[in-house]
């Protein structure tokens, strides 16, 4: 079964029991405001074992660019290159939030 759809309003005021059923039952949620998904909640270990995973991918993706396996060091640092060249690019004017 996939995860259950909830709005930013459900989750406000049921939030304990939300979080009871992802810990306990292993239940998944999608937050929606107005129909458009934000965020999920998802057991912990369910979120790290998605990390993993994606790293696993993304690692074997590089090694299959570059050749040859990389080292732990190669890896860090084209992680760390990876996420600065991300910031540089999200760096803009900020907007005044809305209320």
């Amino acid at each position: 079964m996939g995860a259950q759809r909830v709005s930013t309003l459900e989750v406000r005021k049921r939030l304990g029991e939300l979080l009871d059923r992802v810990a306990l039952r292993k239940d998944q949620f999608v937050i929606e405001r107005k129909g458009k998904a934000l965020a999920a909640l998802v057991p912990a270990s369910e979120l790290e074992r998605l990390d993993l995973l994606a790293r696993r991918y993304v690692l074997g993706v590089l090694e299959r660019q570059r050749g040859g396996r990389l080292t732990q060091t190669q890896a860090d640092r084209l992680a760390d290159e990876a996420k600065h060249r991300t910031r540089k690019r999200r760096v803009g004017p900020r907007r005044a939030r809305r209320r």
